[in-house]
This record gives structure tokens, sequence and C-alpha cells, in this order.
């Protein structure tokens, strides 16, 4: 059902490497988590476009580097937008010392996460999140 992963850019310019290769990797991890892909956008985007949605939609007045919007078609499929801002995941490669490719992977894996049902609230929900980011970025590399 990889066909059903799609790319595209907002405000910004940026296309991810790998495409096939991520496709497979997001639909492996539906599969392993008993589930499978419906349609899937992943939107690369600006700071100022993810935060205008950032305020529409959930009230939040603050940046951040990744909002989901699940849409539940059934409870076997995983489908829903990912919004991502690149501007954030750059610094946030800086920050934690990445390659950026390896950031963009671990937030569209979180959002994917999140479109499978993790949330990441509590503490324990954020640790949850981490060993599963951990676990299918290591599958990632196994591609």
């Amino acid at each position: 059902m990889s066909q059903n992963i799609h790319f595209f850019e907002e405000d910004i310019s940026y296309s991810p490497p790998g495409k096939t290769k991520i496709r497979k990797w997001i639909s492996g991890t539906a599969e392993a988590e008993n589930s499978f892909t419906g349609e899937i956008c992943i939107v690369f985007c600006s700071d100022a476009y993810l935060l205008k949605l950032n305020r529409k939609y959930l009230k939040h007045y603050t940046l951040t580097d990744i909002l989901t919007f699940p849409l539940i078609e059934d409870n076997s499929k995983v489908s829903g937008d990912i919004f991502i801002s690149i501007s954030r995941v750059r610094e946030n490669a800086r920050k934690f010392r990445q390659k950026v490719n390896e950031e963009v992977h671990r937030v569209i894996i979180h959002g994917v996460l999140h479109l499978l049902g993790y949330e990441d609230s509590t503490a324990d929900e954020k640790a949850r999140m981490k060993t599963k980011e951990d676990f299918y970025l290591g599958i990632l590399a196994e591609l």
C-alpha cells in the first residue's frame, strides 16, 4: 500500500531522499503494528506555515517540528496528514548533533506512530514513543 503515501511541500522547497525506501518503511511499520496504510500525506513546510496550523487547529502559539492529523477510515487503516517544519528539523539536528535526514526520519516515524494511536502527553507515553521511534529507525537502517 506504499503508493498511498504522498510527499508535498508547502511554503518551502524540500524533498527527502529515498522516498521509495521511506514509503516501504512506513508501510512496514504499519504492518508491524497490526495495521496497514491508507492515505498518508507528509507535508514539508516552513515554521510560519506550521505555526499557522498550530494556532488554527490546536490553539497553540509556539513553534513545533510536527503536527499530525489522523484520519480514521477504519480501525485497520492508518491514514492522515503529517506536517513537518524543515526549519525546526534542521535546528533540532544541529542541537542534537544529528544529520538532517536522520532527524527527518525521526520526525516522520513520530508522526506515523501518532497516526497509529500512540500519544506522548505523559512521561511514560513519551518514553514508549521514543522506544518505538528508535526501534523503527533501526529497521529503516536495515532496508
